[in-house]
């Protein structure tokens, strides 16, 4: 029987997936504004279409929270500053609020100096990266930023996993919007394939290999073997080395090696810089440039009728006002697990 005939979904009102979110995080541990940003933050993920890293994910990081490798009442503490770089501990705190306090941190750097950076150690899984960098751009920044995880992708040309998948995020503002680039270094996420496996629909590409060392689009046998196919072959496990390296000496925390000796993913090692146009020469003519290279992008011949040019981010506004309208689409069997957590 296929499972996508068997699998029942429902829809939930925004309101009431972040409420539920915060009494769970409350019970846990969390005081009560730590429980709403941080609820807030997994309910826009689910919100905007990234359900793999919102409603999906909720229940391993309230796992993470009760098994005392997310520190609820843990904040920031600066380790180093020289000029417009700052190295933080995240002492074991929740990765969301850790990470908005890193993007704050850089985005109040470059204010003052152009541009900023702010790394962090000893922090937890940020969730959805693109949160800092749509977070950022709607306050006028251009953000860089990414995070090292633990080995899961093997290095092109070897069968063992030594390499991080190492989300990276590029944004900017956009027509009071943004445009966000976030992706992991392989061609799908596990969280991506976590969803696929669930709705039991095969990837739309392949995305890793079988224990037989064949690639394939089973997202269930790339869990299993955890040999996740990285973007552009040898390139993707290139920039996936130099991501973790940066992290690493960057904020002065742990490697992807030495996070994966423990067997949960933990005190991370994530980078955040932000770049204030404002401080350009050309920052009056920046919108004009932008709107000038996506209409040339805009004007790209589609390789069919159904398919549709887009730029980083775009699509996330049309699924954000329409799952405000109907509600965010959740597995009930999903949603029956989180309430009873």
């Amino acid at each position: 029987m296929n499972m996508q005939n068997i699998i029942e979904t429902i829809r939930i009102p925004f309101e009431e997936m972040r409420s539920v979110f915060t009494g769970i995080l409350m019970r846990s541990g969390f005081s009560q504004r730590k429980a709403e940003e941080c609820a807030g933050i997994f309910a826009v993920n689910s919100l905007e279409g990234v359900y793999s890293h919102g409603a999906n994910r909720f229940p391993r990081f309230v796992g993470n929270v009760r098994d005392g490798y997310v520190k609820p009442d843990a904040e920031p503490t600066l380790i180093h500053s020289s000029g417009a770089l700052e190295q933080w501990d995240g002492n074991l705190g929740p990765g969301p609020l850790n990470a908005l306090f890193a993007s704050d941190r850089a985005m109040d750097l470059a204010l003052k100096s152009g541009i900023g950076m702010a790394a962090l150690a000893n922090t937890n899984h940020w969730q959805r990266g693109g949160t800092y960098g749509w977070y950022a751009a709607r306050k006028g920044f251009v953000m860089l930023c990414w995070t090292n995880t633990e080995a899961n992708m093997p290095a092109w040309g070897a069968s063992d996993v030594r390499l991080g998948n190492n989300p990276f995020v590029m944004a900017l503002p956009y027509e009071n919007e943004a445009i966000v680039l976030d992706f992991a270094m392989t061609q799908f996420s596990y969280g991506k394939m976590e969803t696929y496996r669930t709705e039991g629909r095969k990837l739309p590409y392949t995305g890793g290999f079988s224990d037989k060392g064949e690639l394939t689009d089973d997202p269930a046998e790339i869990l299993q073997t955890r040999r996740a196919l990285s973007i552009g072959f040898w390139k993707g496990s290139g920039l996936s080395l130099l991501l973790d390296i940066l992290a690493t000496v960057l904020s002065g925390g742990l490697s992807t090696y030495e996070i994966t000796r423990s067997k949960t993913e933990y005190s991370v090692s994530q980078v955040f810089i932000a770049i204030n146009p404002r401080s350009l020469n050309n920052n009056p003519s920046i919108e004009n440039s932008i709107r000038g290279i996506i209409s040339d992008l805009k004007k790209s011949l589609p390789v069919s009728d159904d398919t549709t040019i887009r730029y980083p981010g775009e699509n996330i506004v049309k699924v954000r006002e329409h799952n405000l309208k109907a509600g965010i689409p959740v597995n009930k069997e999903l949603w029956d697990q989180i309430t009873n957590l």
